[in-house]
């Protein structure tokens, strides 16, 4: 007889944390750095800020969610049981694009910096080492993927660091604006604010991250307080240095014009370090991939996980742990082939599946909160109805807001990805006429033991 398989409960608040920052990479505040601020006009600042203040109100219906179901799954498993198990796989299926194309996408962007690094060595083989030293590490369990985030993320932050204190050397030597305050990146009269807010709309994405750290459920102690106090932290720690970061940048540079907007962040290291500091520069941008690509691909293994432990997918693929080293083996070896596509793929096509996906999560959790709280449970206090409608509504309402910002390819390979996932659950519920599988949730909290098959 076979008992039922769960993760080990082993991680804490720190590691946690670091995971999902690792997943958001720090240093990504340089990736959109020149599109950004053309887009919002040099207000890149009060770009950040409103993103940061509308991905708070999603952070928080996150965290509501984990309380109520503190295990692998994440916006797939929060729909699934607050609202309708179909949706929910629907909704898990479009997430699918999110989390299986952000591996893919560090791969590839790792793959693109380093062949410009060493051209003699052509881009696939650097694609296939950081696939086939990705896939390894995650294999190996939790513990050692988020031990190793630890130093990424802290190379990130020296680069970081270097980057300010050089910015604030070359203000203080008569750089850029000259002075290291000023109201300008936050407030211009002769900007509009539809710039800032089309800055936002970009930079939102910058975010992704916070949520990935609730497909840990299980592998958390104290879940229900962890897990939610994470999130908010991650947000708010990214969102407070892409602030503070994007702020430094302008004051060095206020000119937002770049000759390559791609490439600005670059441009700015240079300017500001020379080529030490920009061959620095160069390194955080490759460890800001593989970080991240570490930590998307740990994710996507066990949301696959969940959803073959519910036999949405075949149950011994996908709903499988090594008893070893209590890692879903056959998922993470199944991401890292599909992450081969980084070599033929591009990124508008890649980015266009990772903002849908994005954005269907982000809009479903915060339905979820309402669903859940407000409508199931009936919290409808003056108090509960601020917590379990307002704030996740306003969250919703923002996340829609965005899908009206992302451009045709993202949704028509969006819907496309929909439309295929409609018809796999049609037939995997002969035409609606029963309920997917669904999670039990009986005991999930108590099993803090590895479970492997009795003889």
């Amino acid at each position: 007889m076979e008992k039922q398989l769960s993760f080990n409960r082993s991680l804490t608040l720190l590691p946690v944390v670091l995971f999902g920052l690792a997943y958001m990479a720090p240093m990504t505040v340089f990736s959109t750095y020149g599109v950004a601020s053309e887009a919002s006009q040099g207000m890149l600042p009060a770009a950040y800020l409103v993103a940061l203040i509308a991905m708070m109100f999603t952070a928080y219906s996150y965290g509501q969610m984990v309380k109520a179901y503190p295990v692998a799954g994440s916006a797939y498993t929060y729909t699934q049981k607050s609202m309708n198990p179909h949706i929910g796989f629907l909704v898990g299926w479009v997430v699918l694009t999110d989390y299986l194309f952000l591996p893919m996408i560090n791969f590839l962007v790792a793959g693109i910096y380093l062949s410009v690094a060493f051209p003699s060595i052509p881009t696939w083989i650097w694609v296939l080492l950081f696939i086939s030293a990705i896939t390894i590490i995650n294999l190996l369990g939790i513990k050692l993927t988020t031990n190793i985030n630890a130093w990424l993320i802290s190379y990130q932050f020296l680069v970081i660091a270097l980057f300010i204190i050089l910015s604030f050397k070359g203000i203080a030597e008569g750089m850029g604006t000259g002075t290291f305050f000023s109201m300008q990146p936050f407030f211009n009269p002769d900007v509009s604010y539809s710039y800032v807010l089309a800055g936002s709309a970009i930079l939102c994405l910058s975010f992704l991250g916070f949520d990935s750290v609730t497909t840990l459920s299980e592998e958390t102690i104290d879940a229900k307080k962890t897990i939610p106090r994470a999130v908010s932290l991650i947000a708010l720690i990214g969102g407070c240095m892409f602030i503070f970061v994007s702020y430094i940048g302008y004051m060095v540079h206020p000119n937002y014009t770049f000759s390559d907007p791609d490439s600005a962040a670059f441009e700015i290291a240079q300017y500001i370090g020379g080529t030490l500091f920009s061959s620095m520069f160069l390194a955080g941008m490759i460890v800001l991939c593989f970080a991240s690509a570490l930590s998307s691909h740990a994710s996507v293994s066990r949301l696959l996980f969940a959803m073959g432990r519910d036999s949405v997918l075949p149950k011994k693929i996908f709903g499988h742990l090594n008893p070893q080293f209590n890692t879903p083996i056959y998922n993470i070896i199944i991401v890292g082939i599909f992450s081969l596509s980084a070599l033929f793929i591009d990124l508008v096509t890649a980015a266009s599946f990772i903002n849908f996906g994005a954005l269907v999560a982000f809009t479903f959790v915060n339905l979820s909160v309402i669903f859940h709280y407000f409508i199931r449970q009936k919290k409808r206090s003056p108090k509960e109805s601020i917590r379990y409608f307002v704030l996740p509504l306003i969250g919703s309402l923002f996340n829609i807001w965005l899908w009206t910002n992302l451009n045709v390819n993202s949704l028509l390979l969006g819907l496309i990805w929909g439309a295929i996932g409609l018809i796999y659950l049609m037939y995997l519920t002969n035409m609606f006429r029963k309920r997917p599988p669904e999670m039990n949730f009986e005991d999930k909290e108590s099993s803090v033991e590895t479970r492997v098959p009795a003889s």
